[in-house]
């Protein structure tokens, strides 16, 4: 069995950070949503959707 070293040598990934954080909102979403499932507004709501395709969208 090999052992990775103890140390500084942990490579941070932002991006699979950024979708970890992303899933645990959906997980306190969907744990204080009163309906079975959230909607696909509510999906979109706590994955700030609108927001990003704002910043997306070029401006004139």
């Amino acid at each position: 069995m090999h052992v990775a070293p103890v140390g500084g040598t942990a490579v941070q990934d932002h991006v699979a950070l950024a979708e970890i954080e992303l899933c645990g909102d959906l997980i306190i979403a969907a744990s204080a949503a009163h309906e079975d499932r959230l909607s696909m507004e509510s999906i979109d709501e706590v994955l700030k959707v609108a927001e990003t395709r704002e910043r997306a969208e070029p401006h004139n």
